[in-house]
């Protein structure tokens, strides 16, 4: 059985990740101190909860302290959100993930006892600067300095050939997945033709897929 999971802040991002957490399976209780953003959340999610997150008495009231995983999606309100880490810390959730709006912000949640810091923004800026740099990519993700996993559609000139012809050992470059469809093959042979509708992961480093790119 997946974790329930307690999200605080109902924001754009608060909301989003509520929601994708729901599609995955999860149990999903939902607060924020605006009534009217939880009666528009409450119908998508397990259980929705108007209060203040940062008054540890209230998040105890909701049985905050029962959950093992809680997102606090605060970051336009700095205090609200480091209040709320440090009472889910206090009631005993063992992994608290904060969004944060700057480095000190991230560095205070840190050190007040957030198990993960998510810089949403600054990420989603990577992504599309990535984008833009490498040719034909459709998302990125950021694994070390200079080095990531990027998914794109194979351009023209690789449709019709195999993983083989086009050589990615040679560039340092390592095929990790390829979505056909609905079908996804992990690690996919060598032998492998690309199609031009296919989605191919790969990982390797920034300026080797900038290279390909070109």
């Amino acid at each position: 059985m997946k974790p329930s999971v307690l999200v605080v802040g109902l924001g754009r991002f608060g909301t989003a990740t509520a929601l994708e957490l729901m599609a995955l399976g999860h149990e999903v209780l939902a607060l924020d101190r605006d009534e009217a953003v939880v009666n528009d959340v409450a119908p998508e999610v397990t259980h929705a909860a108007q209060l203040d997150a940062t008054d540890e008495g209230a998040l105890k009231s909701v049985g905050a302290g029962d959950f093992e995983f809680a997102i606090v999606a605060i970051s336009s309100a700095t205090d609200a959100s480091i209040f709320a880490t440090m009472a889910l810390k206090n009631l005993g959730v063992s992994q608290v993930i904060a969004k944060a709006a700057t480095k000190l912000h991230g560095a205070i949640l840190e050190r007040i006892g957030a198990d993960r810091v998510i810089y949403a923004e600054t990420e989603m800026g990577q992504r599309v600067a990535h984008s833009l740099s490498i040719r034909g990519v459709l998302e990125y993700l950021d694994v070390a300095p200079g080095f990531g996993i990027v998914k794109l559609r194979p351009p023209e000139p690789w449709v019709g050939k195999s993983l083989k012809e086009l050589d990615f050992g040679a560039l340092q470059i390592s095929p990790v997945a390829l979505r056909r469809g609905k079908d996804v093959t992990v690690n996919p042979t060598r032998d492998v033709v690309l199609g031009a509708d296919d989605e191919l992961i790969l990982l390797g480093r920034d300026e080797q897929f900038e290279r390909i790119g070109r």
